[in-house]
């Protein structure tokens, strides 16, 4: 049940990015959308870093969500992603994932768990395998699932959620 009041005819998560806080929720929609159309990382290396934050945050929609499926336009080849990869990746079996996958769920979990804990070894290992263009963009899209997924689930509207999907005009 939603931690704030919406009406019985409403879907929760429409409604709270829709409707309240309008200054901010349609930049934050603006910039989730972003991070979805224009991501610099491989969709594999952007799904084993989303499904990571998506465990971390505890959004059973998120947990689902396969943006090969589910972003209009996301991937040429929906079969890249399968199943068994987010298997490995939420059960933390991580060996058929390639160096820059590993990492990008392993940053992912870091800043989102223990900011701290991403040491000087880590970013020897980041820097090696990415540029510093992409290690803003993962830590840009890291960021957002942060922050809106866990406002979706701290209000409890993760039920409906609709991650990428436009908000109504």
């Amino acid at each position: 049940m939603p931690r704030l009041s919406v009406p019985a005819d409403q879907d929760p998560m429409m409604y709270v990015w829709g409707r309240l806080a309008p200054a901010l929720a349609g930049p934050a929609a603006a910039f989730s959308g972003a991070v979805y159309a224009s991501s610099l990382l491989s969709l594999r290396e952007f799904e084993a870093a989303r499904i990571s934050i998506a465990s971390v945050n505890d959004c059973n929609v998120c947990l689902n969500w396969r943006s090969a499926r589910d972003v209009p336009g996301k991937a040429d080849r929906p079969d890249e992603v399968p199943e068994a990869f987010y298997d490995a990746v939420l059960g933390g079996d991580m060996n058929a994932l390639t160096a820059r996958e590993r990492l990008c769920a392993r940053f992912a979990t870091l800043f989102a768990i223990d900011h701290l804990a991403i040491d000087e070894e880590m970013w020897t290992e980041l820097h090696r395998e990415f540029s510093d263009d992409e290690l803003v963009d993962l830590a840009l899209c890291v960021g957002a699932w942060i922050a809106f997924g866990r406002l979706n689930r701290v209000f409890d509207i993760d039920g409906a959620c609709r991650i990428g999907v436009p908000l109504p005009g």
